[in-house]
């Protein structure tokens, strides 16, 4: 038996027993849930800087667009918050790494 504990896509179960494969699932509560979203967000980063490709963005995403429903926020709030913060801190279009500072 391998364990996993972890939130998963809504057809993960029915792919898993489609294989022949025995698993154990619940439905997390909303807290349980907006709990697992910021470890899934870390696992799904983590696969990205790992296989750097398509896939692994969009899973990002997807868990970024969940998160932000969960926590009552629209994508319109968040391109719009993107577009303020454009403004005043630019993007990463210049590929501009910081090195140092100086302390004050």
């Amino acid at each position: 038996m391998k364990t996993y504990n972890k939130l998963v896509r809504n057809k993960i179960p029915n792919i898993i027993k489609a294989d022949g494969v025995k698993c154990k699932t619940h439905v997390a509560t909303n807290d349980e849930y907006r709990m697992r979203l910021p470890i899934k967000l870390k696992e799904e980063v983590n696969e990205f800087i790992q296989n750097v490709c398509v896939e692994e963005i969009a899973d990002i995403l997807e868990v970024i667009e969940a998160i932000a429903k969960a926590e009552g926020i629209s994508l319109n709030e968040i391109k719009q918050k993107k577009l303020e913060k454009r403004k005043t801190h630019g993007s990463f279009t210049k590929h501009i790494v910081l090195e140092w500072t100086e302390e004050k």
